[in-house]
């Protein structure tokens, strides 16, 4: 299970662009959390879009409706469940969600002002259908590759 919210100003990005990130920002984070391109695996991510007026935004202790010229600025929140994620494969997801952001933006960098929060929800801290969810079951589906689930059960010391 993984959550993804991209907090923009209102009207930031566009119903197109918003498409295109649906996909590119899951794989963002599907791929290096279950070692490859894993299309069954891809009912378990949501990416949620969330507006805000420009004068509800502050940066530099300024709203950025007071702010010229004007800053872009994004804050995008990735939540994950409790498995391996060493630095190296944090940084890997973080790279990727600014890379598919810049690609649907058609810039060739990230914005300075785009920030990216990795959080990881502890084992037994998440919850749906009724109940507590656990990685493990998970890792049993067939869609993470070998490597990642040894990794993740070593993470978990499982």
């Amino acid at each position: 299970m993984t959550i993804i919210t991209v907090n923009t100003p209102t009207g930031r990005l566009s119903l197109e662009q918003r498409r295109e990130l649906a996909g590119t920002l899951t794989d963002a984070v599907l791929v290096p959390e279950v070692g490859q391109h894993a299309p069954a695996a891809r009912v378990g991510f949501q990416v949620h879009f969330v507006e805000r007026e420009r004068d509800m935004m502050a940066i530099g202790g300024r709203l950025l409706a007071d702010v010229e010229p004007e800053v872009d600025v994004m804050v995008i929140d990735i939540a994950v469940m409790d498995a391996s994620w060493q630095r190296e494969v944090r940084a890997e997801v973080i790279e990727r969600v600014l890379a598919a952001l810049a690609a649907a933006c058609g810039l060739e960098k990230p914005a300075p002002a785009w920030w990216v929060n990795f959080r990881v929800i502890d084992e037994g801290s998440w919850g749906s259908s009724g109940g507590v969810l656990s990685v493990l079951p998970l890792l049993e589906s067939g869609v993470f590759t070998e490597e990642r689930v040894k990794a993740v059960r070593a993470a978990l010391g499982v």
